[in-house]
């Protein structure tokens, strides 16, 4: 399965297809091969806002839309022409396509009519109350149901040691991955700042170059401009390697885990709503043997009724929350597995544009 993106403005236009190998498992979800839609940037919202509503409480990982920049979306619509709208456009063009290979590959959420009626339909209702959740909002959200989590009227002692000890990991991986995420993108910043100071550099050289009346000297000045100008071009290609390749990643991830730690919270909320009608049904027991002592036929059957509900409740809960237990063990299995290989693939293809770089930087000056 394969998808390829353009974009212009605020919509988006891309092409998706099913590769040879995909076809004969996911071809008949689909009514034809290969399809070409255009989607604005709250269709995407629109669809992050109606899969976390149907999977997010029973367990399942939904990929978070991407980030909202008002800034550069501000810069688009009045169409201001520059580097820094470019650079928006084509940021937002990326981690769409991030977003939705990710939606697409999830097994459960490929399946789902709201994802094929994206993927296919030639027009869709216009999304309405959606936006965009930044890190920080997500981590709002998330501390808001912790918070609620927090206030329950049972505390929950964890009996599955292995729910415990991954969201003790996804605690501690969060905070090492939003280090290294503040650090790469100091570097992509400081490499942006180094190819300025490398373009400056070559602009004066060849300045210095033009008003020397030494002939050698000049040529060799003019001959430094050159290299100089070609080394800041490796820099600003570094530069967005840096942020393509691997600050893109890890900004991913840090939202990935935001949530992944969501879905442990759904469990716990699911385990107190359980708990919570046990409660309720034993105080309705108690309340019904004080009516057996009473002369009220009615309210004795009343409870009585009450207490066959609330069983179903009970019964139900317990369904639920081993449920959804189950759920998250595979949908965290599978994250992981994920998370792995993107980081194997994109640790070698950064190292690889590293090397590529210093060669290039070594062939230059060589040349020189």
């Amino acid at each position: 399965m394969n998808l390829r993106t353009s974009s212009r403005r605020f919509s988006v236009s891309f092409m998706f297809f099913l590769s040879p190998s995909s076809r004969q498992t996911s071809m008949s979800l689909f009514k034809q091969k290969d399809f070409s839609v255009k989607r604005r940037f709250s269709d995407f919202l629109g669809l992050h806002s109606k899969l976390a509503s149907k999977y997010l409480h029973i367990g399942y990982i939904v990929p978070p839309a991407p980030e909202k920049s008002i800034v550069g979306m501000t810069k688009v619509k009045v169409g201001k022409e520059d580097q820094s709208s470019n650079e928006f456009v084509e940021k937002r063009r990326s981690a769409l396509e991030r977003y939705l290979m990710r939606t697409v590959k999830h097994p459960i959420l490929l399946k789902d009519p709201d994802v094929l009626q994206f993927l296919e339909s030639s027009e869709l209702p216009r999304a309405v109350s959606t936006q965009a959740l930044s890190s920080a909002g997500l981590l709002r959200m998330v501390n808001k149901a912790a918070d609620a989590v927090n206030k329950m009227t049972i505390k929950m002692n964890e009996s599955d040691a292995w729910f415990e000890e991954k969201q003790q990991h996804f605690e501690n991986l969060d905070v090492q991955l939003r280090k290294l995420h503040a650090s790469v993108e100091s570097l992509v910043c400081h490499r942006k700042e180094l190819s300025v100071n490398t373009a400056q550099f070559a602009k004066s050289a060849a300045m210095l170059g033009n008003s020397e009346d030494h002939t050698a000297l000049s040529r060799a000045l003019s001959q430094l401009a050159e290299v100089e100008e070609k080394i800041d071009q490796l820099h600003q290609d570094q530069a967005n390697g840096d942020f393509y390749l691997f600050s893109e990643l890890l900004g991913d991830y840090v939202r990935l885990l935001t949530a992944v730690k969501g879905v442990f919270e759904h469990r716990m909320k699911t385990w107190q709503k359980w708990q919570d009608s046990q409660m309720l049904l034993q105080k309705k027991r108690e309340a019904e043997a004080k009516l057996q002592f009473t002369n009220k036929p009615d309210k004795l059957q009343q409870a009585k009724d009450e207490i066959k509900e609330l069983e179903g409740k009970v019964q139900q809960g317990e369904r639920d929350f081993e449920q959804i237990s189950k759920t998250i063990r595979k949908e965290v299995s599978r994250f992981e597995k994920e998370r792995v290989k993107d980081f194997k693939t994109i640790i070698v293809k950064y190292l690889e544009s590293l090397v590529l770089t210093q060669q290039q930087v070594n062939l230059h000056f060589y040349c020189y």
